[in-house]
């Protein structure tokens, strides 16, 4: 973490000084860049990364009169962690949240199948996937710590509560959005004319029906109840994930809670028929308490304190569009405006704990887009790739959530006999295992176009994906031998990372950081306006593949000390050594160069984008490739033309 670049502050150092812009009087229609409609995960996520930017004028509105305080996903995934982290916020939520290791199952003892037994266990994130864990932890509380970024961003943003969305008229022209909310508490209207508008208002988002986009999907006609509950049981594996399944009453998730006491029991309540959907949907917290006792049997349950509770129905809904942008086959060419995120473009079951972090990941790839593009350093048509991108994604996470909902659901029946005939307990298992990565969040991978590119290189780097999330890896800091996280380095600020990973003789490197530094047709020197830091659009990272005691930062090239903010002061945390020392290198301290799969001989270039997206793997002697791969994202300097409000 690196903080006093422009001059001494006190207090806390996460907290950058405010250089947020003031806000007009309500009695007059405001103007703002970005309306964010909701303060769910999606549009919290959104907030916080805009917060980023004080010359962008947002504003965040919700219908809730406060913040929320008992929320209902808890699944933190390992890639949430790993943006978590870019937000500066990943240590307090890792502090206070459980951490899941393992996954256990259990079915019907095949001696006694009225009784359950354990069947397996498998590790719940395998090795290597992430330097990040899987962790529960309340909605709520991950709402409190993206609040506290973005009252700690320059921008000072903060939600304003009791305003609920009424209309919004987008311009056939290139006019602001016309909107209108009103205060919950008063019924006063307000008017707002914004730029741009993202719907991250839920499943019944007023957005999305404005803007005439509609969910389209299937009701599995399947029932669950989910209860938090402080409770007393003899069952053994309450303190760890569990999919159980009984022989006759059906089956139960059981997801510890942080604080040691509180656990999650999603509750199979079968299969719902028309005639009684009323009475599923009104069951009491102590008649699925019951059925949850029958299938613990023969273990007890004693339920102290029931948290929250609710009933729900499966049912798995995607929208035909994520923006208000023409269809694929339609013929306007103007850039959308309006945008929904987050469950208002998709919903599902629970069980797979993926909502919550498929959305925030909605609001990471959209937010430095729109930053972008406010900022005059892209192109409007930059926001068409939102939607091509993203709802690919939610599609995944409907199919998935279609067979996993089923398999926990299904009977623990056995396949039918012969050789290798597997329980559906242990196919429930193996299922598991293999979607690992899906769950684990890191298996989303971004189709070749104008953010990635075709990995033709890929070979000099194979474990930096092209399209998927950038893989962090331990590296040691150069100025002060720290062993650190590669992908640490990279904060939610909207600029782009390239990773130059030197070729063994270093003359490669070495003339791909002069040309980077001083060729006009450079990405550093084409698309840094006269007033920016020479790191303000490419932040350059080099990477050797020695130790830190081999060499002196003095004999880096100027581009890895670059000077920076308003003092000019040595930014000296710009390069990385493979290891420690020679004896540490010798002893098999963690190699990035092995562990990435990087060629030692020739090195390479890693282009990650501000999302932690891969963008490309390139050679060190591909600067034209680059230059050009990132003329198609950003302006010239000379064209670059920050926002104007309209």
């Amino acid at each position: 973490m690196q903080f006093y670049r422009d001059g001494f502050y006190t207090g806390d150092p996460a907290t950058a000084p405010s250089t947020a812009l003031p806000r007009p009087s309500q009695d007059v229609d405001e103007e703002v860049d970005v309306l964010v409609v909701g303060t769910g995960p999606a549009g919290l996520v959104l907030a916080a990364q805009l917060a980023r930017f004080p010359s962008i004028r947002t504003v965040v509105v919700e219908r809730r009169e406060g913040p929320l305080e008992l929320g209902q996903a808890d699944g933190v995934a390992c890639r949430s962690m790993e943006m978590f982290e870019a937000f500066g916020i990943a240590g307090r939520i890792l502090e206070e949240s459980y951490q899941v290791n393992e996954t256990r199952f259990w079915g019907p003892d095949p001696e006694r199948p009225a009784v359950i037994a354990r069947t397996g266990r498998v590790q719940d994130v395998e090795d290597g996937l992430s330097e990040m864990p899987h962790l529960i932890l309340n909605q709520a509380r991950v709402h409190d710590h993206l609040l506290q970024a973005m009252r700690s961003a320059p921008a000072r943003l903060a939600p304003d509560y009791g305003l609920e969305l009424v209309d919004l008229v987008v311009p056939d022209g290139d006019g602001p959005v016309e909107v209108t909310v009103r205060d919950v508490r008063t019924g006063a209207a307000r008017r707002l004319r914004a730029t741009y508008v993202v719907g991250c208002d839920g499943a019944r988002s007023r957005v999305r029906q404005l803007v005439g986009r509609r969910l389209d999907g299937d009701r599995a006609d399947h029932a669950w109840g989910v209860l938090d509950v402080l409770a007393v049981t003899d069952f053994p594996d309450i303190r760890v994930k569990a999919a159980i399944r009984s022989a006759e009453h059906g089956s139960i998730l059981l997801i510890p809670r942080e604080g040691g006491y509180l656990v999650r029991l999603y509750v199979d309540l079968g299969d719902v028929r028309a005639a009684d959907r009323e009475r599923v949907r009104s069951m009491s917290a102590e008649e699925v308490v019951e059925r949850a006792r029958r299938v613990l049997h023969p273990h007890s349950l004693e339920v102290r304190e029931t948290v929250w509770f609710s009933v729900y129905e499966v049912a798995q809904r995607i929208a035909d569009r994520f923006d208000d942008g023409a269809d694929d086959a339609g013929e306007d060419p103007r850039p959308p405006r309006v945008f929904i995120a987050g469950d208002a473009c998709h919903t599902h079951s629970a069980k797979a704990g993926q909502g919550m972090n498929v959305s925030m990941q909605d609001a990471f790839n959209l937010g430095w887009k729109l930053a972008s593009v406010l900022g005059g350093r892209s192109a409007a048509t930059l926001l068409q790739t939102y939607d091509a991108e993203r709802r690919p994604v939610a599609q995944q996470l409907i199919d998935f959530d279609k067979e996993w909902s089923t398999m926990l659901a299904g009977s623990p029946t056995r396949e039918a006999p012969g050789p290798g005939s597997r329980s559906r307990d242990d196919l429930l298992a193996t299922y598991f295992t293999q979607q690992g990565r899906y769950t684990a969040g890191v298996a989303t991978r971004y189709p070749a176009g104008a953010l990635v590119g075709a990995g033709e290189h890929q070979h000099l780097a194979t474990g930096f994906e092209v399209g998927t999330r950038f893989h962090s890896a331990p590296v040691t800091r150069l100025a002060d031998a720290r062993r650190v996280h590669l992908g640490h380095a990279a904060r939610a600020d909207g600029r782009w990372r390239l990773y130059l990973f030197a070729d063994r003789a270093r003359l490669a490197w070495d003339a791909a950081l002069t040309w980077l530094a001083e060729d006009p047709a450079s990405p550093v020197v084409r698309h840094r306006r006269a007033d920016d830091d020479v790191d303000a659009v490419l932040d350059v990272r080099g990477v050797l593949p020695c130790s830190s005691h081999e060499v002196e930062l003095a004999d880096l090239p100027a581009l890895l000390r670059p000077r920076t903010g308003a003092l000019g002061l040595v930014d000296l945390e710009k390069c990385f050594t493979a290891t420690t020392t020679p004896a540490a290198a010798a002893g098999g301290e963690v190699d990035v160069f092995d562990l990435r799969g990087v060629d030692r001989d020739e090195g390479a270039m890693v282009l990650v984008r501000p999302d932690q997206h891969v963008a490309q793997v390139l050679p060190l002697t591909g600067t034209r490739e680059l230059s050009a791969f990132l003329a198609g994202v950003l302006l010239d300097a000379g064209a670059q033309e920050p926002l104007t409000r309209r």
